[in-house]
């Protein structure tokens, strides 16, 4: 099994990016004391939610820098997101300084565009969500959903391969009939180590894989061991990718829905 990708958050989306961007929720280093055994048949279910649950805290605040690579292209932006559940979540660019001031905004089942180089909020219709997020590999789409691992996917797990020298879980996941899901089946490796992920690998229906997101520089943040790199590559586009690296992270910062609003999208 290969190193893997998208629906971590995104699993697949924010929930790829309101997770990716937005912050891990409370994970202590060192496998936690609440873990099933890998015996029992909760086991891979808990780990799942896990991970669904890292990068969909309670509450965040992020600096984070954002570097997209095309065939034709590169370019880096920096970024402040905050984040409340799953249900809120306001990403605005700080630099390069001719787009700063735009925002994205996530307010439960919309989804809102400021562009500060005309002053114009954008509600984003179903027609838009296709397309690319800030140009990066991540769509409009992938902002919205809310799916979760356990609940639309059935699963195996398996002893999988040694990564960066790290003995890790691998858990193949099929989608459940009923289930509103466009991949055939994602692979998700998890350390044993501490039970943080290391990667997921998306298939089309047809059990190609096409995409692929990593985990890197694990470190302690406020505590709390994190992924503070994470890097989303398309595999039919061999060379292209988008990273996001934390730059500043922290949890619990005392939020509520009204911070999530058209007129702070403006105000920022």
């Amino acid at each position: 099994m290969q190193v893997l990708s998208r629906r971590l958050m995104l699993a697949g989306s924010l929930a790829v990016m309101t997770g990716l961007l937005l912050g891990p929720g409370s994970v202590a280093a060192g496998p936690p004391a609440e873990a099933p055994d890998p015996s029992d048949p909760k086991f891979g279910a808990w780990l799942l939610d896990r991970v669904d649950d890292l990068h969909r805290g309670g509450s965040s605040h992020a600096v984070l820098t954002m570097v997209v690579k095309t065939e034709r292209w590169e370019r880096s932006m920096s970024m402040e997101a905050w984040s409340l559940g799953t249900d809120y979540s306001l990403v605005r660019i700080l630099e390069p300084k001719k787009e700063r001031g735009t925002a994205t905004l996530k307010a439960k089942t919309d989804l809102f565009t400021y562009l500060s180089k005309t002053g114009r909020t954008i509600k984003i219709s179903g027609a838009s969500m296709g397309g690319s997020w800030m140009g990066s590999h991540y769509t409009n789409d992938d902002l919205m959903r809310d799916s979760r691992m356990a609940r639309d996917f059935d699963h195996v797990v398996k002893n999988g391969p040694t990564v960066a020298g790290e003995a890790t879980w691998a858990l193949v996941l099929t989608p459940k009939p009923k289930a509103a899901i466009v991949w055939g089946q994602v692979d998700v490796l998890i350390r044993k180590s501490d039970l943080l992920p290391v990667g997921q690998l998306f298939y089309d229906e047809d059990l190609h894989p096409i995409r692929k997101l990593e985990f890197f520089d694990y470190q302690q943040v406020g505590g709390e061991m994190v992924p503070k790199r994470m890097r989303m590559s398309p595999l039919d586009k061999p060379g292209e990718y988008t990273e996001l690296s934390y730059d500043k992270l922290d949890f619990n910062v005392g939020l509520d829905p009204e911070f999530f609003s058209v007129a702070q999208l403006k105000s920022l």
